[in-house]
């Protein structure tokens, strides 16, 4: 699966589950690269290389997609702490 297409799976579940998209937003948030603002493309996207250290220490392969599944699992999660 490409980033893309978990993208658009994430988005459509979020549009049937409106708390379920509050806790994505929360969880984009928490990851977004400090004062993302001031770097070009000027979205709060998290750091390559942090995603890449999260992919690997959670499914051991840097250049690992999560399922729509872990995601979502991890964003409630998220929320009830």
């Amino acid at each position: 699966m490409s980033w893309l297409r978990l993208a658009s799976r994430l988005a459509l579940r979020a549009a049937v589950r409106p708390a379920l998209a509050r806790d994505l937003l929360r969880v984009a948030w928490r990851f977004r690269a400090r004062e993302w603002y001031r770097h070009f493309p000027f979205l709060p996207l998290p750091p390559s290389e942090y995603v890449r250290w999260r992919m690997y220490t959670a499914y051991g392969e840097e250049d690992a997609v999560p399922s729509a599944e872990d995601v979502e699992r991890y964003a409630r999660w998220v929320a009830k702490s």
